[in-house]
């Protein structure tokens, strides 16, 4: 009887780990979907638009510093960034804090964040119009503008399996 139990543990184990392999790292729609071209700035308080991505597959994260969730998962974004960062892709963190930029600027300081740059949406119009309700919520957007996936709440950017993931859409998704 316990060898049947063990056995049959093992086999819900094995099921489970098949399973998650077959999942996206970020859920995927059946047909992408179109995304507002929301407005933003950047650290120096130049306008910015998601239109000037266009071009690059981008994991546009939205967060903020008073969100636990956000803070333990922005050093995986930023060692994300390092790897996979560049002429394809780009994670692009949206920070809705209303205190600023300088809230911003000394949390990044704080955890020694290095390869994401500080953008920021003080109004939270941007957050609105992408109909974000929680934080974090991750939105992976193709380089023709048009949302791919969606991901709410946390998660290691940086995991191995992360990785082969970005690795696979940037693959499918080549210039």
């Amino acid at each position: 009887m316990r060898s049947c139990i063990l056995g049959f543990v093992l086999l819900l184990q094995m099921i489970s780990v098949a399973h998650a392999e077959s999942r996206p790292f970020v859920p995927l729609h059946e047909t992408p979907q179109l995304v507002a071209n929301i407005s933003f700035q950047d650290e120096a308080g130049q306008s910015l638009q998601l239109s000037d991505w266009r071009g690059k597959v981008v994991l546009l994260n939205v967060w903020a510093t008073w969100c636990g969730p956000c803070r333990e998962e922005m050093p995986t974004l930023d060692r994300l960034q390092e790897k996979l960062g560049g002429e394809r892709f780009d994670v692009l963190a949206l920070s809705i804090d209303r205190g600023g930029v300088g809230v911003v600027r000394d949390f990044y300081d704080e955890i020694g964040l290095q390869h994401l740059q500080i953008r920021i949406d003080q109004t939270t119009r941007a957050s609105r119009a992408m109909k974000v309700f929680g934080l974090p919520t991750t939105l992976l957007i193709g380089p023709d503008g048009k949302e791919l996936g969606r991901k709410v709440g946390p998660a290691e950017w940086d995991a191995p399996e992360a990785i082969a993931f970005f690795k696979s859409i940037l693959d499918k998704h080549s210039r």
